[in-house]
């Protein structure tokens, strides 16, 4: 029972590929290599390097490999890009969705778990996310993901497809140094680059209606993550009843500020931050509960904020 992971030499693909292994659930990779990276891959793992835009591709690969189910991790997922390149989004994330549900139903797999994202939601009015939250997203990017949804939910009535989308908030830290978040828009990585260039980090904006004046964001582990991606293929292989949606959130939330002292601890470096203006749309608070992915898909926070900066520090200095 071979499982297909799109995007599986991303950053979070790569956790979610490590994780199957880690049950014996053997996988293949499908990765144009855009920001994926081949080393991120492990020795064994059949890497198929291809846009999922190539649905003669994934039929060939589903065909050949005997998938039986698809995670679903591909895409553009630059959220603040994807306003300047929104036909670029679309055509990666809900051309691409579309071009590998033609290809499952071509192959007769019929069961998939997605990567959603908390962009989905826009700014929240809610103190608390859950899953009947508004979604009102406000970039190309998290409409992209909600159509990714409803491409889902009406390929389940047209044909019974079998599925669940998992919604990400803030994906930090490493599961071991080989894989490393090598975005060039994340807080985490953001962090990292300047502490190692020797330049200080900056805060956008200290002046929000929150504890610390800084904003609070939900920051989950990314191998947490990851394992929740395996409860759902099993769950959904058992032919177990799934919500269509799952928020993979802490219930709490955590400062920039708390990030950069934690960051300070696990590194080290003595440092104070920057203050700048605040970044023009950034809400003040986004934190969802998890409850419903706690009871169905085995999430746990199983790493605190500094096991999340001490594993990303770790990995990035392996690649430094």
């Amino acid at each position: 029972m071979t499982w297909l992971v799109t995007g599986g030499a991303g950053y979070i693909g790569a956790h979610v590929v490590e994780a199957f292994l880690a049950e014996d659930l053997p996988v293949v990779v499908v990765d144009d290599l855009s920001s994926g990276h081949r080393s991120f891959v492990p020795e064994g793992v059949p890497l198929v390097e291809a846009s999922i835009l190539d649905r003669d591709v994934l039929v060939r690969t589903m065909r050949e490999h005997e998938v039986s189910g698809v995670v679903h991790v591909a895409g553009f997922k630059y959220a603040g890009v994807s306003v300047e390149r929104p036909l670029h989004t679309y055509d990666q994330n809900v051309t691409g969705t579309i071009r590998v549900l033609e290809a499952m139903v071509e192959t007769g797999v019929d069961r998939v778990v997605f990567s959603s994202s908390a962009a989905t939601f826009g700014t929240p009015e809610e103190d608390l996310v859950t899953e009947q939250s508004p979604t009102r997203p406000e970039s190309p990017y998290g409409e992209s993901k909600l159509i990714g949804e409803w491409l889902l939910r009406d390929q389940e009535r047209a044909a019974g497809l079998r599925h669940t989308s998992l919604r990400y908030f803030n994906v930090v830290g490493s599961g071991g140094d080989r894989i490393y978040d090598s975005s060039p828009h994340n807080l985490f990585p953001l962090v990292l680059e300047a502490l190692l260039q020797e330049r200080t980090p900056r805060i956008n904006g200290d002046d929000y209606p929150t504890p610390d004046g800084t904003c609070v964001r939900d920051y989950v582990h990314v191998a947490d993550l990851a394992i929740s991606h395996v409860a759902a293929a099993r769950a959904l292989a058992e032919g177990r009843t799934l919500e269509r949606v799952y928020n993979l959130g802490s219930g709490t939330g955590l400062s920039v500020r708390e990030i950069m002292d934690a960051f300070a601890r696990g590194t080290g470096i003595d440092f104070e931050p920057e203050i700048h203006e605040r970044r023009p749309g950034d809400p003040a608070r986004i934190v969802a509960s998890g409850d419903l992915a706690a009871r169905d898909l085995d999430w746990q926070m199983r790493h605190s904020v500094d096991d999340m900066v001490a594993s990303a520090w770790s990995a990035r200095r392996a690649h430094a």
